[in-house]
């Protein structure tokens, strides 16, 4: 009964053993594509959400000062015809 709880041992430390390996080779996989996909992503040229923000708000306040400008255009159009 002896030798079959140690046989039951070492099978049970095998699978524990490989167990660890393989949660280590998923992590490493894991890491390997998350480093492919972010090289793949920067050879696009994304931008990040924060950049495509600061670049909507700028444009944006361009468009608002060109409209003020025209509108003083306008204004000064109207009063030079008067």
């Amino acid at each position: 009964m002896q030798s079959r709880n140690k046989i039951l041992d070492d099978i049970s430390q095998l699978m524990t053993n490989a167990m660890g390996v393989a949660q280590g080779a998923k992590d490493e996989a894991e890491t390997a594509l998350k480093g492919m996909l972010d090289r793949w992503l920067a050879d696009r040229d994304f931008v990040t959400r924060e950049e495509f923000d600061a670049v909507r708000a700028m444009a944006q306040k361009a468009r608002e000062e060109n409209e003020a400008l025209k509108a003083r255009l306008d204004a000064l159009e109207t009063a030079n015809k008067g």
